[in-house]
């Protein structure tokens, strides 16, 4: 198992673990231009549910290797370095990771971005979110809309802007199961989808907004996701609307 610091605090942008796996990645060898570490606890969030996954680095003896891949597989999070001609780390080394920090934190605006425009359908419409995807400032999220309202997109931009210039504290916090199942707006959220195999439930607030099982980084207040559009609004078939939408 490896832990899982951005669970805790999403601003850690460093720090030092122990290798405890290596294996050749997919079109290489441990010796040649790729390979794949298991740390025992790591700041790199993984690909999953819908947020792609943290780059940066990873050093040991006075080499870095870029991160380019990151996966979690068993409880165990696998990261792809280019490794060059180098020699990759070895089990029991100590190394360094770095964040590519700029990479994260648009990351972290764009998954904000995403509870406030689902706390403000809900809010205004009543409407459950049916799937959704991110990129660095772009996402797309999906609505049981049939059809969309008049005016649609320029009254969500507007309460969605609204909201973030109201600087809502955005809240992490850890439930157990049975009390999380308890709780109409993590109900909403489908909780009772997580994995019985999970007993602690991972909360993010936007304090009187929005209220998400979420196991993704978030920023700390609204007023840091920047200013939110919508691009273009889809129909994905009957009672099914997507929304695309951009932040700068």
């Amino acid at each position: 198992m490896t832990e899982l610091l951005f669970l805790n605090d999403a601003y850690q942008r460093t720090c030092e673990a122990t290798v405890k796996a290596v294996e050749a990645a997919e079109g290489g060898s441990s010796e040649g231009t790729r390979a794949s570490v298991v740390l025992d606890q790591t700041i790199f969030y993984y690909t999953g549910g819908g947020q792609p996954h943290d780059t940066g680095e990873i050093s040991v003896g006075g080499v870095s290797f870029p991160v380019t891949e990151v996966r979690r597989r068993d409880g165990a999070v696998w990261h792809t370095l280019d490794v060059g001609d180098s020699t990759p780390p070895a089990v029991g080394d100590v190394v360094a990771c770095e964040l590519d920090w700029n990479r994260r934190h648009d990351l972290m605006r764009t998954h904000t971005a995403l509870h406030i425009l689902c706390g403000v359908i809900w809010n205004e419409w009543g409407k459950s979110v049916t799937g959704g995807n991110m990129d660095r400032l772009s996402a797309r999220m999906d609505f049981e809309f049939d059809p969309l309202p008049e005016g649609f997109a320029d009254r969500v931009s507007e309460l969605v802007n609204a909201e973030i210039a109201a600087d809502r504290p955005i809240e992490v916090s850890f439930l157990p199961r049975g009390q999380a199942v308890q709780d109409e707006d993590l109900i909403r959220t489908k909780v009772n989808m997580i994995p019985e195999s999970v007993q602690e439930i991972r909360v993010i607030d936007i304090v009187g907004l929005d209220k998400q099982a979420d196991g993704g980084t978030h920023v700390r207040s609204t007023i840091e996701t920047g200013t939110f559009a919508i691009t273009r609004t889809e129909s994905k078939g009957k009672g099914n609307k997507r929304v695309r939408i951009a932040l700068s």
